[in-house]
């Protein structure tokens, strides 16, 4: 039994989705298809739990799907004996709703910051793009995230940052103009989330070009470097939107067969 003093990571699961032209994420079993011309997608926040902090590296989509809210990712954290209150540090990759909109909620009739002691970390200039887009999806995100800037701790980041000794932050772009790479790395642990440019485990030995992305060519060179990189440094890779192994390792190499992918449990403590 690992002991809850140690680092560990875990995913938040907040479901599995069928998700169509018309972005609305619509809740379905984990083994069941997406409906057809959609995508099947799950969404799984994570918790890094050290001593000293508790970071989420994106923190899923709150109320904006079928049948989520904030009482999802809070039912996760009670499991590992932790509130609202402890977490102290979200990363956002980027800010696609699906991955911030955990960050507030209306779930009392008004808007109400999800983990109020939070310092949120985003990049400086996408959250600037984000903030003159009008709207922001629809006209309730746009209260979302108007919400969120005024009362969220937010902090920016720059193109290359390491806010925290054992985090650093680099823009890679790809799937939008100022995706991050998210890189934990406390000299036991190391761990590697790239959002949606490595979104899942099946994404890593596929070399293509999405038409979901905003650079689409960035998006296939990033993957390509940021697999190298967690591969020769040795990073557990976060798989975002994996509905079935958000977490593994690549433990060997091979020019005909690509990566050989071992899967990680999420450490759930008891």
């Amino acid at each position: 039994m690992k002991s809850l003093q140690q680092t560990y990571a875990s995913a938040l699961y907040e479901g599995t989705f069928s998700v169509g032209l018309d972005k609305k994420f619509v809740r379905i079993s984990n083994d069941e298809d997406a409906v057809k011309g959609a995508l099947k997608i799950s969404l799984n926040p994570f918790l890094i739990h050290t001593v000293e902090r508790k970071y989420l590296f994106d923190c899923g989509i709150g109320e904006f799907g079928e049948d989520t809210g904030p009482d999802i990712i809070l039912g996760h954290l009670e499991q590992h004996g932790l509130t609202e209150f402890d977490i102290t540090d979200i990363f956002a990759s980027h800010l696609h709703y699906d991955h911030i909109g955990g960050l507030a909620h209306k779930q009392h009739g008004y808007w109400e910051l999800t983990f109020p002691d939070a310092k949120v970390w985003v990049s400086r200039k996408g959250w600037q793009k984000a903030m003159n887009m009008d709207p922001y999806y629809d006209d309730e995100k746009t209260e979302f995230i108007n919400f969120v800037d005024a009362r969220a701790d937010l902090h920016f980041l720059d193109e290359e940052d390491q806010p925290y000794p054992e985090v650093t932050v680099h823009k890679i772009g790809g799937h939008t103009e100022f995706h991050q790479v998210l890189l934990f790395d406390d000299g036991n642990q190391k761990y590697l989330q790239a959002g949606d440019v490595i979104a899942t485990k099946s994404q890593v030995n596929r070399k293509f070009a999405a038409k979901y992305d905003f650079d689409p060519k960035t998006s296939m060179k990033q993957r390509t470097e940021l697999t190298k990189l967690a591969y020769e440094k040795g990073y557990t890779i976060l798989g975002y939107h994996d509905d079935t192994t958000p977490f593994f390792k690549l433990t060997s190499y091979s020019d005909k067969s690509g990566y050989t992918t071992q899967n990680l449990d999420s450490y759930v403590p008891s």
